[in-house]
C-alpha cells in the first residue's frame, strides 16, 4: 500500500491504471468493520482500490465535533494496507486551496434540504462538494459507499448523475453490532449506560417495520410513537420518517411497501446516530 498527502502524486501514480478498474472508498478515518466491508467489496470487484482517510470540515455545521472527531490514522493504515493499494491522506489545505470559505461549492437541491439536512443545514453541501473533489482527484470507476447513510448515497447518486461523472456508485448494506446497534465512528463517543440502550433506535425502526407489513398505512402514528418511545428512554430524537426510498418523497396508502424505507436519527448523550430500515414483503 502506498500512502500519498497531495492531488499532483495521486494522479501521477494512478495514470498508469487509467485502463483498468478502479474502485474508490472515501472515509473520515476512525475505520470499523463497517468500512472494511467496503474496502473489501473494493478489492474483489476492481483492479486497483483508493481509500481516503480526510475529515472534512465543511460537512460539520457550527458546534458539531469537527475538532474532536477521532482521528486514528495510524491504526487505520494498518487495517486497510493488505487490502489498499493506494492511502489518499489529503491536509484541509490540499484539498480547499483558497480556503473552505471561498471554495466552489457543489449544492444538490432539495434531497439536501429535508430529514437530516434540515437539522444539519449545509452539512451535505460539504459533503458534496468534498466528495466532488475527492472524484474528480481519483477519477475512479465505481465508487462504494454504506447505506446507513441513506440520504446521503441518494444525494451522491443525484450528484454525479447531474454533472454527468462516468462513476458507478454501490451503496452497500449497513453492518451492525451483534445487538443490531449500526457501526459508526461516533458510537465511541457513547458512555457505556448510553451504549446499552442506543440499539433501540433500530428496535424501533423493526416495530415500524412490523407494523406496516401487518397491514397499517397511517404512518403518523407509528413516527409519533416511536419518537416517544425513544425519548422516554432517553434518547432526543431529531426525527423518524417514513419515506419512499427512490426519492425520499412522503408515501401514500398507494405507495408500494416495497418501495418504503424507515429513516430516524436521534441524539443519545454526544452521540448524533442515525439509522434506517428498508421495507421488503420478503
Amino acid at each position: 500500500m502506498k500512502i500519498i498527502n497531495n492531488i499532483k502524486d495521486l494522479r501521477d501514480y494512478l495514470h498508469q491504471y487509467r485502463s483498468q478498474r478502479i474502485a474508490f472508498v472515501p472515509t473520515m478515518g476512525n475505520l470499523h468493520a463497517g468500512h472494511l466491508s467496503l474496502v473489501r467489496h473494493a478489492r474483489q470487484n476492481a483492479d486497483v482500490v483508493v481509500v481516503s482517510v480526510f475529515v472534512n470540515p465543511t460537512q460539520f455545521t457550527a458546534g458539531e465535533d469537527f475538532e474532536r472527531y477521532p482521528r486514528t490514522l495510524e491504526t487505520d493504515s494498518k487495517l486497510v494496507e493488505k487490502l489498499t493499494d493506494i492511502l489518499f491522506v489529503p491536509t484541509v489545505s490540499e484539498m480547499y486551496p483558497n480556503g473552505t470559505n471561498e471554495s466552489t461549492k457543489v449544492i444538490v437541491s432539495g434531497l439536501s434540504d429535508i430529514l437530516c439536512g434540515s437539522f444539519r443545514p449545509g452539512h451535505f453541501g460539504g459533503v458534496t462538494s468534498v466528495v466532488t473533489r475527492l472524484f474528480n482527484a481519483v477519477q475512479p470507476t465505481v465508487a462504494i459507499f454504506g447505506r446507513k447513510d441513506f440520504q446521503q448515497l441518494l444525494i451522491i447518486q443525484q450528484m454525479v448523475k447531474d454533472l454527468l461523472m462516468p462513476i458507478e456508485i454501490i451503496g452497500l448494506e449497513t453492518c451492525r453490532e451483534n445487538d443490531g446497534l449500526a457501526m459508526s465512528s461516533r458510537n465511541g463517543y457513547l458512555k457505556p449506560e448510553e451504549r446499552s440502550i442506543a440499539p433501540y433506535l433500530y428496535k424501533n425502526l423493526l416495530e415500524i417495520k412490523e407494523a406496516i407489513l401487518n397491514g397499517e398505512r397511517n404512518y403518523p402514528p407509528l413516527k409519533e410513537k416511536a419518537m416517544n418511545a425513544l425519548s422516554k428512554i432517553g434518547f432526543t430524537p431529531d426525527y423518524i420518517s417514513i419515506r419512499d426510498r427512490k426519492d425520499l418523497s412522503v408515501p401514500t396508502v398507494k405507495t408500494p411497501i416495497e418501495e418504503i424505507i424507515i429513516l430516524g436519527a436521534a441524539w443519545l448523550g454526544s452521540a448524533r446516530l442515525i439509522d434506517n430500515l428498508e421495507i421488503s414483503s420478503q
